[in-house]
């Protein structure tokens, strides 16, 4: 770090749980965000702003009038943009030292699995079943952190599968890929505050995990209800023959 960095990360170093040595792994950090909606929207600018030194954004989605009411990274000029290449873009604008890799298209099998090993944790920040499932699967092949969320109606969910970890359970573990169904907003709305916090709380999870920093609760599913403001919490237990992660 020169000067500059020394400064700017200055509320990040004074913390003892992170310091210099901290504030470098997450220079040196890559981040994939798989969909850059209102989850994305709102994870991204804080990894961008803590120092995340790479963030590679996939998206095939346009910015449209529907998604303004929740994902405040975009403006109305943004209409008809590219959501990753738009949010890149937003990125560097927060901080110019943080290299950004758009990719604005739906990743198939084949470039995920690409993507996902150069990532040193992965965000699932997507609105569909069969994706959740593709990133869960890449991330156990690769042995990769995944940080989930997802935000429908009132509620929300988070949790942090550490499958790089021995005996972690996975998503599959949880979800699993015959019974499973989807809860897209747009089927059936989205209060517009719950995508932001659903959304911070998937960075400050993916940074505390690149920092190994606190009791980063992991193998457990978090379910957050916007109208009561309760958090709960589930543990998910390793399934031993779990498709994607069993044996």
């Amino acid at each position: 770090m020169d000067d500059r960095d020394l400064l700017r990360y200055s509320r990040h170093i004074l913390l003892d749980e992170i310091g210099i040595e901290g504030q470098e792994k997450l220079l040196s950090a890559t981040v994939l965000a798989v969909g850059c909606g209102g989850l994305g929207a709102a994870a991204l600018p804080y990894l961008a702003a803590a120092g995340v030194g790479r963030i590679i954004l996939a998206d095939g989605d346009a910015v449209d009038d529907t998604n303004l009411q929740r994902q405040t990274a975009f403006s109305e000029a943004d209409i008809g943009r590219n959501k990753a290449e738009t949010l890149a873009g937003r990125l560097k604008s927060i901080n110019s030292r943080c290299q950004t890799t758009a990719l604005p298209r739906f990743l198939d099998a084949d470039e995920l699995d690409t993507q996902t090993a150069e990532a040193d944790i992965v965000l699932d920040c997507c609105d569909n079943f069969a994706t959740r499932q593709a990133v869960n699967r890449a991330c156990v092949r690769h042995r990769k952190p995944l940080v989930s969320g997802a935000a429908v109606r009132f509620d929300g969910q988070l949790a942090t599968y550490r499958v790089d970890l021995p005996d972690a359970p996975c998503y599959a573990c949880l979800f699993d890929g015959e019974t499973a169904t989807d809860g897209a907003c747009a089927l059936f709305g989205v209060f517009a505050p719950l995508v932001g916090i659903i959304g911070t709380m998937q960075a400050a999870a993916a940074l505390n995990v690149l920092l190994g920093t606190g009791a980063a609760a992991h193998g457990v599913l978090q379910t957050y209800n916007a109208l009561s403001g309760q958090w709960h919490s589930f543990a998910i237990p390793k399934d031993p023959n779990c498709r994607v992660c069993g044996g």
